[in-house]
């Protein structure tokens, strides 16, 4: 190196080389720099810190010299392009300060060298075929699992906010904790509305006083005596049988028995045709049980906390004086069927027709239908401000976490709640454990999301859930991708029942077709006849099912499912203290835990499948009929009417042609998805995208969440509905809820187009 540096001197003659270095500039990049000086002695040899320094040779030209000279300029010129090509390949990465590479360089100095093993990224791990993701869940749900989950969450008392309901939180937490799910709780404050301990609910008829264990919650509270009728089940038409007896309603308190639709639309029919309050009984001919049985339940026509509708009950919330439109305006209680039959035995008035469907199952009793004899109804019954939790884990997606199917099941009952809530929340764990064991060891790496929700307060209508769609709805209703409801989803053995939005109807029937039937041979689509399962197996979804407000007030494409008993539409026991182990195992003959295993198989074959494929299990074309049979009977309706003179300057061919576009709308998703290649990503996102517009295009922009929470105008309720304005009186009422209701139509169609210069501009 002397010799280099000599002729390196030797070659700019008369200066003096001083000093060779490489200096950080300003900028934080490494420079070579080299300083010229007539001063030879500018440094001595040994200095600490600085490049070496050195006295030059005399001048001396020799061949040797020469060879040494072209070596050092190839050597500057290769430092100099290396130098060079590193501070400006790399623009963007850090560059270490100069203590930093002073230190670095001395430990490399000290430390033997060795060669970093170059890092890959590992390539993504192919998607698992579905017939092995299927395959795989079967494997991990076993009976013998259920068997002891279900007697983990057996418990004798679990009403909403108690300790025993905050315990079962706190296990799930825990469980889902140990999964690794990240889980999360949701606090609310809420109004519940229990009977007064000192002033306990009566009805007094006759001599009789009768004080039941039983009531429902939101009823309006008061003193009421009226006449007594007996309405059957309270339907609309039950009530027109009595009007055209001559039967009095104004006024009067009607005794209904359970049944065919739920308290609160009994309550509700009972107000609008004038009665003062309700009473509700188990009659035997439909709850065949102990006649001493008090009976539970709630009356408010909507779902969450009814004096905070439309908005979440926070602890901070900042509570408006409203209350829900759903809240009952006259006092309704439940009694026994004991009482029911001797207040049944002198109620008087005329005999109700044989052919009428009146008649109950009260053995030597004739059914009369009353109005002669007063009764009085005192309903005393508090509200209580209780702090509910609700609980939530998340299996995260690995393509579009942004996207999630939930899974929910309450967790409180009225009593035991054996089958309304301990096996919902058995197959919400047990779900959980199986697919966070596929991901873990199996290799299974689902596209989306699945969140698993344990709600709290659902006897009281859904208030944990609602409470939470109110509250998270600007930043999940375009992430949702359906609601898969377990409340209930075991109810006995021998048949099986849906209740879904359209868009998951194709979705039912393939799960159908792949689930074997729990009764050991076939599928469940032959348990239910294949040649007619909709027929068979679908259920218009009512209003104090669980998913409701998930579907009618949130635009959620949702579904409840019941393993059950053949012949039968409901679990007795329900509302009762009778909802136990022993009970269920009566009705699946001792086989729940094979049964829970079923529903278990069947809900997460559907949340997997929606999660698995590029393409969602969506299928917009199911609703194509929907909306043709809603339109076609408000056609019929306004055509009627126009024909009678009652309606003038209304035409439904604005709403046909609506009708039109969302069919071509629907028919335009169904091409565009034979059209695309469904291992295209980006594709199908896009795709994707237009079929979730559907459902939440569907509720109705024009209306208060106060007035009309159920806010769909096909399966919602409320004057803004497809099925109202075709039913309504209310000629003014028509012509405007016609004209809203006409442009919600296109405008789902037109959400479905996808892009604006696609849109069907024919109406």
């Amino acid at each position: 190196m002397d010799q280099i540096r000599s002729a390196f001197n030797s070659m700019i003659k008369s200066e003096r080389y001083s000093r060779f270095t490489l200096q950080p500039a300003e900028d934080g990049e490494r420079h070579v720099e080299v300083k010229l000086s007539d001063d030879a002695t500018e440094a001595e040899d040994g200095q600490a810190g600085g490049s070496p320094s050195f006295r030059p040779a005399p001048p001396h030209q020799s061949r040797r010299s020469l060879c040494f000279l072209i070596l050092g300029t190839v050597l500057i010129f290769i430092t100099g392009y290396l130098v060079g090509f590193i501070s400006h390949h790399k623009p963007h990465a850090e560059t270490a300060s100069c203590d930093t590479q002073l230190a670095t360089e001395n430990q490399t100095r000290k430390t033997p060298t060795t060669v970093a093993p170059v890092v890959i990224p590992a390539a993504p791990e192919a998607q698992m075929d579905w017939a092995d993701v299927a395959e795989l869940l079967t494997q991990k749900l076993s009976s013998e699992a259920f068997d002891k989950t279900l007697s983990d969450f057996d418990k004798t008392k679990r009403s909403a906010g108690s300790e025993e309901d905050m315990s079962l939180a706190n296990r799930l937490f825990t469980d889902f904790k140990k999964l690794e799910m990240d889980p999360w709780t949701d606090k609310h404050y809420i109004q519940l509305q229990k009977p007064d301990s000192t002033r306990p609910n009566r009805v007094t008829f006759g001599s009789n006083v009768f004080e039941p264990a039983g009531y429902l919650a939101y009823s309006a509270t008061g003193n009421v005596q009226g006449k007594l009728v007996y309405g059957n089940y309270g339907r609309q038409k039950d009530l027109d049988f009595l009007q055209k007896k001559n039967i009095e309603l104004k006024g009067s308190v009607v005794l209904l028995r359970a049944g065919n639709i739920s308290f609160a639309e009994q309550v509700d029919n009972a107000a609008k045709n004038g009665a003062s309050a309700v009473l509700i009984y188990p009659d035997k001919k439909d709850f065949d049980y102990v006649g001493e049985t008090a009976l539970y339940g709630h009356v408010h026509l909507g779902s969450g906390d009814p004096y905070t509708p439309g908005f979440p009950s926070f602890n901070h919330t900042q509570f408006p004086p409203t209350q829900s439109s759903g809240l009952p305006k006259i006092p309704a209680q439940t009694i026994t069927a004991s009482m029911a039959s001797s207040i049944l035995q002198r109620i008087g008035g005329p005999v109700a027709d044989a052919g009428s469907g009146f008649t109950g199952g009260f053995n030597g009793l004739t059914y009369k239908l009353g109005g002669s004899e007063d009764v009085t109804v005192e309903v005393n019954n508090v509200l209580v401000n209780t702090e509910i939790h609700n609980v939530f884990g998340v299996i995260k997606g690995f393509t579009d976490p942004d996207r999630y199917v939930v899974l929910g099941a309450q967790r409180d009952a009225w009593g035991q709640g054996y089958a309304r809530a301990a096996v919902g929340t058995s197959v919400l764990l047990e779900l959980a454990k199986a697919v966070h064991e596929m991901v873990e060891k199996d290799g299974f790496r689902p596209r989306r999301s699945l969140v698993f929700a344990s709600w709290s307060a659902g006897e009281y209508g859904s208030v944990g859930a609602t409470e939470w769609l109110e509250g998270y709805m600007s930043s999940i209703d375009k992430s949702v991708l359906t609601y898969i409801n377990l409340d209930g989803v075991v109810m006995g053995r021998g048949s099986f029942i849906a209740s879904a939005s359209p868009l998951l109807y194709s979705l039912l029937e393939s799960t159908m077709k792949e689930v074997k039937s729990p009764l050991g041979s076939g599928s469940v689509y032959d348990l239910v006849g294949k040649t007619a399962w909709q027929a068979n197996a679908l259920r218009p979804m009512s209003v104090d099912d669980s998913a409701y407000p998930f579907l009618a007030s949130s635009g959620i494409p949702s579904v409840s499912f019941h393993f059950i008993s053949p012949n039968t539409e409901t679990y007795m026991y329900y509302g009762t203290n009778l909802d136990s182990l022993d009970h269920l195992n009566y009705q699946t003959s001792h086989h729940t835990g094979e049964m829970a295993a079923s529903a278990a198989q069947f809900a997460g074959q559907m949340a997997l499948r929606l999660v698995h494929d590029h393409l969602l299990r969506l299928d917009a074309s199911q609703y194509s009929k929907v909306v043709l049979q809603a339109v076609r009977r408000v056609y019929i309706r306004i055509n009627q009417l126009k024909m009678s003179g009652q309606l003038k300057e209304v035409s439904p061919s604005w709403l046909n042609e609506a009708r039109g576009s969302f069919q071509r709308a629907a028919e335009g998703i169904s091409n565009a998805i034979q059209n695309t290649d469904l291992n295209d990503k980006e594709a199908c996102r896009i795709l994707n995208d237009r079929i979730m517009r559907v459902e939440h295009t569907l509720l109705s922009p024009y209306v208060s969440p106060i007035e009309a929470p159920f806010r769909h105008i096909l399966l919602g309720r409320g004057s803004h509905t497809l099925a109202s304005i075709a039913e309504t009186d209310d000629m003014e009422q028509l012509h405007t809820e016609l004209a809203l209701a006409t442009w919600s139509l296109q405008g789902c169609a037109n959400a479905m187009m996808g892009d604006i210069w696609d849109i069907d501009n024919e109406i």
